[in-house]
C-alpha cells in the first residue's frame, strides 16, 4: 500500500533508514546527477528526512550538496553512540557525517548531518562502501577494480590495505558479518570473490568466475544464517550461496527477477526475507529460507525509471491497522522519485 512519495532535485540512487535505536524515523537519500557537455560534472546531494509512519508524513529536515554520490551507508546499529553516515562519491572521496539530533553551540540544526571527515581515497571513483560490524573499518569499491580498506580511529581515516581485486569496475564489497576478517567483492568482470584481510596483501579465499553471466552488482551476507551469501547481477538473477567450503561455494540456487539486481536488503526481523531493487523491473520481496528455491512473494512497480535504492524501516515495522505490513522505501533514478509503501503479504507466514 502506498504511504507517501516525493521528488528529489537530483537523480536518487541510494536510500537508507537509520538502523539505530531512537532514530528509526530518520531516512537518508542520496543523488548522482551527470551534467554532460565539454566539461562534464557530477553533482549530488544527501537529503535527510523525518518519516512519521502513523501519519504517513515525510518531512525534509536537512540537505547537503556534494559531488555525485554512488553509495551511502549508516554505521551499524549499536556500533556507535551517535549514528554516522558514510558517503562514497564520484570525486574519489570517502566522507563521514555525524547525525546531530539537537543543537550544538547554536550551529547544528535539529536532525542535521555534520561532516566530520573527508579523504580522497583514489583518483578513481568510489562506487560502493560497507562498514564492518564494529564500525572500525569501511571497505570501498573503486571504478578501476581496486578495493580500499579504511580504518576509523576517532573518526579519522587510515588506508590500511588497497589492492587490485578485479579487472573492471568493482560495484560491490561486503564484510562477512559473522567473520569480519573476510570481505566479498563483485565486479563488471563477472567475478565473485572472497578475501582474507589477515593476509597482507589480502589473499583469495575463493573466486567464482563461471556462474554470473554479467557483472556482479551486490553482495550481502545473511544476518540469520552464517553459511549463506546473496548476490545480485546484471544478468537479472538473485543467487543464494552456501559458502561452507573454504575453496569455493559448494552450492547455489537462483531466481530470475526480470531486471538487473542492483541492491539486496535483508529484512531486519524476518529471517530469509530480502528486498531487491531490480533496475528495469521495479522492486521485489523474495523469500530465500532454507533449502527451498527462492520465491517472489510480492512486487512493486509504481516507479517508472531505473529501480536503484531500497530499504526496510527498522523498529515498529507495522503501521497502524497493517499488522503484517513492513514499511519500505524505494527510489528510481531518472524520474527522481522516492516512494514509501507497506508490503501487503504476510511476511512471517
Amino acid at each position: 500500500m502506498d504511504v507517501t512519495h516525493c521528488y528529489l532535485e537530483g537523480n536518487p540512487d541510494a536510500v537508507e533508514f537509520c538502523p539505530h535505536d531512537s532514530y528509526y524515523h530518520v531516512l537518508a537519500a542520496s543523488t548522482y546527477t551527470l551534467q554532460e557537455g565539454d566539461q562534464p560534472s557530477r553533482s549530488g546531494s544527501i537529503s535527510l528526512f523525518n518519516f512519521d509512519a502513523e501519519l504517513g508524513r515525510l518531512e525534509l529536515g536537512h540537505r547537503v550538496d556534494t559531488a555525485g554520490i554512488f553509495d551511502i551507508k549508516w554505521s551499524p546499529a549499536r556500533s556507535t553512540v551517535c549514528p554516522s553516515l558514510a558517503q562514497a562519491d564520484a570525486d574519489g572521496y570517502l566522507r563521514l557525517y555525524s547525525l546531530e539530533s539537537g543543537s550544538s553551540g547554536g550551529e547544528a540544526l535539529e536532525g542535521s548531518l555534520i561532516e566530520i571527515n573527508a579523504e580522497k581515497i583514489s583518483s578513481s571513483m568510489c562506487l560502493f562502501l560497507d562498514w564492518n560490524p564494529s564500525a572500525t573499518c569501511i571497505s570501498v569499491g573503486l571504478s578501476d577494480g581496486s578495493i580500499s580498506i579504511i580504518s576509523l580511529r576517532e573518526s579519522q581515516f587510515d588506508i590500511c590495505q588497497e589492492w587490485k581485486a578485479h579487472e573492471f569496475e568493482l560495484w560491490t564489497t561486503s564484510f562477512d558479518i559473522h567473520q569480519p576478517q573476510l570481505v566479498y567483492t563483485g565486479s563488471d568482470d563477472c567475478k565473485f570473490s572472497c578475501w582474507d584481510l589477515r593476509d597482507s596483501p589480502s589473499k583469495w579465499v575463493f573466486q567464482n568466475s563461471k556462474v554470473h553471466k554479467m557483472g556482479v552488482c551486490c553482495i550481502t551476507k545473511s544476518p540469520s544464517d552464517p553459511n549463506l551469501v546473496h548476490t545480485g547481477s546484471y544478468d537479472e538473477h538473485l543467487r543464494v550461496w552456501d559458502v561452507r567450503s573454504i575453496i569455493k561455494p559448494v552450492s547455489e540456487t537462483s531466481i530470475c527477477l526480470g531486471g538487473g539486481v542492483w541492491r539486496i536488503k535483508h529484512h531486519p526481523s524476518v529471517p530469509g526475507l530480502v528486498l531487491a531493487a531490480c533496475m528495469h523491473n521495479g522492486f521485489a520481496v523474495v523469500k530465500t529460507r532454507g533449502d527451498e528455491p527462492p520465491e517472489v512473494i510480492e512486487t512493486y512497480s509504481k516507479h517508472e525509471s531505473l529501480a536503484y535504492g531500497a530499504d526496510w524501516q527498522r523498529g515498529d515495522l507495522c503501521r497502524k491497522g497493517q499488522n503484517n505490513g513492513s514499511v519500505v522505501v524505494t527510489c528510481s533514478f531518472y524520474d527522481r522519485l522516492l516512494r514509501i509503501w507497506t508490503t501487503q503479504s504476510n511476511l512471517v507466514a
